[in-house]
């Protein structure tokens, strides 16, 4: 893998707020209720809100203590874009959560928030 210093980032269609057991049927209530966002769907114990132009997604986390906010980034050549990333001392976490066929990576910024790294081409849908 070598560093692609040409590989271009943007922000994705997708937003996920990792949200604690203890929590979670309150916020969906909020954003479906409350805000009245339109309501795209449900997978496994995610469920998918209209947010913009972006697709917002609640995940039910049991294990979490608090709320935590995911965003993706999409790139024209995701192995070029993890090498510049890599040699930028940026840390791939792909052991936060399997990606199965889905041609991406999580990374995560100095803050310590975390990003699916995906190619443009690649939609995930409800």
């Amino acid at each position: 893998m070598n560093p692609n210093p040409q590989a271009t980032f943007s922000g994705g269609s997708n937003i996920a707020l990792k949200i604690p057991r203890f929590r979670f049927a309150e916020t969906v209530a909020f954003y479906r209720d409350t805000l009245r966002l339109p309501y795209l769907g449900q997978r496994d114990t995610s469920y998918v809100f209209q947010f913009g132009t972006m697709r917002l997604w609640l995940d039910e986390v049991p294990h979490y203590s608090q709320t935590d906010i995911w965003l993706e980034l999409s790139t024209d050549d995701v192995e070029g874009a993890v090498a510049h990333l890599t040699a930028a001392q940026t840390p791939v976490r792909d052991e936060l959560e399997p990606l199965g066929d889905f041609r991406g990576h999580w990374i995560s910024d100095p803050a310590g928030v975390v990003h699916l790294l995906s190619h443009n081409e690649e939609v995930q849908l409800v």
